[in-house]
């Protein structure tokens, strides 16, 4: 009996924020939205190109990287641990066919982009988080990231802080591999919904994302984001959300809303 109570402790409580940040598609969106303009700026982003996968299919590698971050999220303990050292051995596989490693920065990158894009998302769609909830946050990912091996992180969210600005000032560049992936971005997504990506990672990215990719200060998304927040009053939120994706990922978009049935075989 005892065995089995540890085995089904969650690796997130129940009732914690972060839940409600990855337990709704508009808030993991908007997450996405910001990790994707951040990715193509990350001067290890050659990395995400060894293999292929993510110029040939961007959105099919977010919808791939939302699984594993739901799956950890929402998953007993003991599930999750599998799931992330999953993550770990992939990485490391890939390391091995490249006869290099990744930086370790490159993995706090990753790690800090979930940290900011889910409060900032949610705070956008929401309300301000407490300095308490944000520390929440900060902790859920803290334990992620020392379960992935990741050196040198701060231990709280305040002191955390100052060592993201860092990263951002000095990780950051625009190159050809930029270009590349936002025509990606645009190719795969087609002109009107590249378009609202644009608007919407304008919304949530940090000012020197905003700098390097020379985005303007005037976003005509901002105002719509109360008529988004009446659209879920009214229940035509999935409406909102189906037209702003291909039809193609419907599915993947609707199952956002509702937390995943961990099977360890699809890992």
């Amino acid at each position: 009996m005892n065995r089995i109570c540890i085995d089904m402790k969650p690796f997130v409580e129940q009732e914690s924020v972060v839940r409600k940040i990855w337990g709704r598609s508009d808030t993991v969106l908007f997450i996405f939205a910001g990790a994707a303009a951040e990715f193509a700026l990350n001067k290890a982003v050659d990395w995400l190109y060894f293999t292929g996968k993510l110029p040939a299919d961007p959105i099919g590698r977010l919808f791939s990287t939302v699984r594993y971050a739901r799956n950890i999220v929402f998953a007993p303990e003991s599930d999750a641990l599998r799931t992330i050292d999953t993550i770990h051995h992939i990485h490391t596989a890939v390391e091995h066919k490249r006869g290099s490693h990744i930086p370790d920065w490159a993995y706090r990158d990753v790690l800090f982009m979930l940290i900011h894009y889910s409060i900032a998302s949610y705070e956008l769609l929401n309300k301000a988080l407490s300095t308490n909830e944000k520390e929440e946050v900060y902790q859920v990912f803290y334990r992620l990231g020392k379960r992935m091996h990741l050196k040198d992180l701060p231990a709280t969210y305040t002191e955390w802080l100052p060592v993201r600005e860092a990263h951002l000032i000095n990780n950051l560049e625009k190159s050809t591999f930029t270009t590349d992936l936002f025509k990606q971005y645009k190719k795969h997504l087609g002109g009107p919904r590249y378009a609202i990506l644009i608007e919407a990672q304008k919304l949530v990215v940090p000012k020197h994302v905003k700098q390097l990719l020379g985005f303007r200060r005037m976003h005509w998304l901002s105002p719509a984001v109360p008529l988004y927040a009446f659209s879920r009053y009214i229940k035509m939120d999935d409406w909102v959300r189906t037209i702003l994706l291909p039809g193609k990922y419907k599915a993947q978009i609707d199952a956002l809303n509702h937390p995943p049935l961990l099977n360890q075989e699809q890992l």
